[in-house]
């Protein structure tokens, strides 16, 4: 019979003891956000999918320990939607460099796995300032190429592989399609709910969950490759 401490993986920080971590570890630190995302998806969905890339990712490392998720971010273009909790880039900033800190303490190497764009600006400055005081800190942005910006096909369809009872389906509609470059400017000015009453960048028509495995396993991929790479630049980014 397992004993009950088998029963906890040795990768999960959460559940170990601190005499079970390996000599300085890296230490991979989900960070998402809570946060409107259309009538279809949860308001966790950023922090569920940084979950699933930074969990499918831990156990192709050595020496990895997967953190609990930053489940707070800076939504503050979300905040006309109810549901919504946004601390501000300020506030994240500073609790992402008092997280870096202390885990370092301990930790070799840190990584935060981001899915919530808007942390961008955070975790630029904080990487840098970590990175400045001698820690090595770096952040991944989980993304794929041509994804849609918000609760669109391509979050639909990780939801619908990682955690498809959150989904509801038959409220899926259509937002507003315009590229996010174009955007950028009313959302930042007006916020999301300005430009798309229904709170979707995009269109989640066609997501499936075939299509999300197929995002998860290349996010995780990259991630998994660019911790061995190890190339950093000045922000903090992990390049990959």
């Amino acid at each position: 019979m397992a004993r009950v401490t088998d029963a906890v993986p040795r990768t999960r920080l959460a559940g170990a003891t601190w005499p079970d971590l390996p000599e300085r570890p890296l230490l991979l630190v989900p960070l998402g956000a809570v946060e409107q995302h259309g009538h279809h998806l949860p308001l966790g969905t950023d922090t569920t999918v940084a979950c699933a890339v930074a969990e499918a990712a831990v156990d192709d490392l050595d020496g990895v320990l997967l953190a609990p998720a930053l489940a707070y971010g800076a939504s503050g273009e979300h905040e006309d939607f109810p549901g919504t909790v946004s601390i501000g880039t300020e506030a994240l900033t500073g609790l992402l460099v008092e997280y870096g800190r202390s885990a370092c303490r301990w930790a070799g190497r840190l990584v935060l796995v981001n899915g919530h764009g808007g942390n961008l600006d955070a975790l630029r400055t904080a990487g840098a300032q970590l990175r400045a005081e001698g820690r090595d800190v770096a952040w991944f942005p989980c993304g794929a190429a041509g994804a849609d910006a918000h609760a669109g096909r391509t979050e639909t369809s990780a939801m619908l592989h990682v955690e498809p009872d959150a989904v509801r389906a038959d409220r899926a509609v259509a937002g507003e399609t315009t590229p996010i470059a174009e955007l950028l400017p009313r959302l930042r000015a007006e916020g999301v709910r300005a430009v798309s009453p229904s709170g979707v960048l995009g269109d989640p028509a066609g997501a499936s969950a075939e299509e999300g495995a197929e995002l998860l396993a290349g996010m995780a991929g990259r991630l998994t490759a660019a911790v061995r790479a190890w190339d950093v630049d000045t922000t903090g980014r992990l390049r990959g």
